[in-house]
């Protein structure tokens, strides 16, 4: 779920008194993350819902939506980071991001469209101005001399608070769509973060987090935040400007389907062309070492397709064919706790038809009234329905509580595990863990392949749950491989002037991910054999794998020249 995890080095000494700040910003944190993955994990959903109050678009446009947010979601951190570091300090930014996050989150369960794209933007924004600076204030603390044996100890409790949150948020989401609606559960997100403000601005006076709190003057070989904007931001503007307007004049149609991703895909060509210069322009080990991070950049991005297949492609999965029938034990516990979604194939009155809907007309041909089953029976064999009984579901959204569950299960065996094998000189590099981490995501996407091979059609049937456990499982692994040494590995081998740049390339890397898997999701209907949008991801993962044993030892190589250690 988190870029910041930190594997414990057992010859560094973790021993000692955490600071008081420590736990300020675990539940600071815990708390946000509460209320974005609250937020991401049902906003799908809402987008498409037709039958409890939400927006009942198309699944294109709701993949579309989903998958732009979060592809900006991870581009505003960097300069966010930049502004804090040389401008604002860490605490004003952070308050400020999540002041706009928690406008955002509240202002989502105010109707209309407009009010939902104006939150999403505050969202967006306001994340640019938290994630990054929460973590670098917690790095700040302890960087202090008499704190440093602990630094990776305070990292794994502080991302054990982040997936906490992750875990809990999507079980207050299904109980309040369940009982109240939509609105009630971004609002929630929205209480969320503010209870974390709450918590880290009553801890204002704490000596710790005052010291850390402080600005970075510009040195002579920082490049000014003006030059970022004219080489890189503007031209991306100009670009995306021209994305959004000149394929669908010139050839009629969006190059990508839609005009919100030809902007995208438009907008990041001269900022990867940027990246690219810098890799040019340099020359002996920063060549070097820009020349990886480039290529792990360019890989990464199958990686975080599947990643963000948790927030698109595996939520329509598990929303329209996994079966989600509670038995009448999970009914009956889980009912007792809160209202848990209902559903019945008894024909209903509706605001708005979809696809699975009919109208129902009078002699003279006029519509009287548009109804039909819960969109759920659409995939279920008739003989199968409940013949006008109420049926309970497990809500999509909670299966989105398996990756956290799984981190903190699976980093529980592997930080002992690699410390096993390092202990024993048998580790192995940070760069093939790398490789196995893009082998590994492709397996958790072959798993899927498997879900659709075990029904009969996936248009008659519904899969077994089952096969989401498996596929969050495998990937949770791939995640703990890559995802803790992706920013860090980006501190070793930039050259120091271009450090924030190339953390904004793994963070590009990242946001093109997402838009991907937005896209992909998008035309999850145009598949007609659903198993290749699966083994897509299959295939562009493996090969990433292939291309970074194809040249592991200059990889690991580089790393040894830059850092001393593989």
């Amino acid at each position: 779920m988190s870029q910041s995890q930190v594997v414990i080095k057992p010859s560094e000494p973790t021993s000692g008194k955490h600071p008081k700040a420590l736990y300020v910003l675990f539940f600071t944190e815990m708390w946000e993350r509460f209320a974005y993955y609250l937020m991401v994990g049902i906003l799908f959903l809402y987008m498409t819902d037709t039958t409890t109050g939400g927006k009942g678009f198309s699944g294109k446009i709701g993949a579309d939506i989903v998958g732009s947010f979060i592809a900006l979601v991870y581009l505003t951190p960097f300069i966010g980071g930049l502004i804090a570091d040389r401008y604002l300090g860490y605490v004003k930014s952070i308050f400020i991001g999540g002041s706009l996050m928690a406008a955002g989150y509240l202002g989502l369960s105010i109707p209309g469209d407009t009010a939902m794209f104006v939150s999403l933007a505050l969202i967006i924004v306001g994340n640019g101005f938290f994630k990054p600076n929460i973590s670098t204030l917690l790095g700040n603390i302890y960087n202090r001399e008499d704190l440093k044996p602990l630094k990776d100890n305070a990292y794994n409790i502080f991302y054990m608070g982040i997936n906490i949150g992750a875990f809990v948020c999507n079980f207050v989401a299904a109980y309040l769509r369940n009982a109240y609606g939509w609105g009630y559960a971004f609002a929630a997100a929205g209480v969320g973060l503010i209870i974390g403000m709450i918590i880290l601005a009553g801890a204002m006076k704490d000596k710790d987090i005052k010291e850390a709190d402080v600005r970075k003057p510009v040195q002579a070989e920082d490049m000014p935040l003006s030059k970022i904007f004219t080489t890189v931001f503007l031209p991306a503007i100009i670009t995306a400007i021209i994305g959004w307007f000149v394929p669908t004049e010139v050839l009629g149609a969006p190059i990508m389907g839609t005009q919100a991703n030809d902007a995208f895909i438009f907008a990041c060509l001269p900022i990867i062309a940027f990246y690219i210069s810098l890799w040019v322009r340099a020359k002996g080990q920063d060549k070097k070492g820009i020349g990886v991070l480039l290529f792990i950049f360019a890989i990464g991005i199958a990686f975080w397709t599947i990643y963000n297949q948790n927030s698109t492609g595996l939520t329509l999965w598990a929303e329209k064919h996994t079966d989600r029938v509670a038995s009448p034990t999970t009914a009956k516990i889980t009912g007792a706790i809160f209202p848990m979604q209902k559903v019945t194939d008894t024909p209903r009155l509706v605001n708005k038809l979809d696809q699975y809907m009919r109208e129902v007309k009078d002699d003279s041909g006029k519509v009287i009234q548009e109804m039909g089953p819960d969109p759920y029976f659409v995939n279920v064999p008739k003989d199968q329905w409940p013949n006008g009984k109420e049926v309970k579901l497990t809500n999509t959204e909670l299966f989105q509580s398996i990756n956290p569950l799984f981190i903190v299960l699976l980093t529980l065996f592997f930080v002992p595990f690699f410390s096993w094998l390092r202990k024993r000189g048998k580790e192995p590099t940070t760069m093939s863990k790398f490789g196995m981490a893009l082998f590994i995501s492709g397996l958790s996407a072959l798993v899927m392949v498997f879900a659709i091979l075990s029904v009969p059609s996936i248009y008659t049937h519904k899969a077994s749950a089952i096969w989401l456990w498996l596929t969050y499982f495998v990937f949770t692994i791939s995640e703990i491989f890559l995802s803790p040494m992706g920013l860090s590995l980006v501190s070793k081998l930039a050259p120091a002037r271009l450090t924030a740049l190339m953390m904004g390339g793994w963070f590009l890397s990242t946001s093109i991910g997402g838009k991907v898997a937005g896209v992909m999701t998008s035309f999850w209907d145009d598949f007609t054999d659903k198993k290749m949008f699966f083994m897509i991801l299959v295939v562009a993962a493996f090969i990433g794998g292939i291309l970074i044993y194809s040249r592991i030892k200059t990889l690991n190589q580089v790393v040894k020249d830059k850092t001393g250690s593989h």
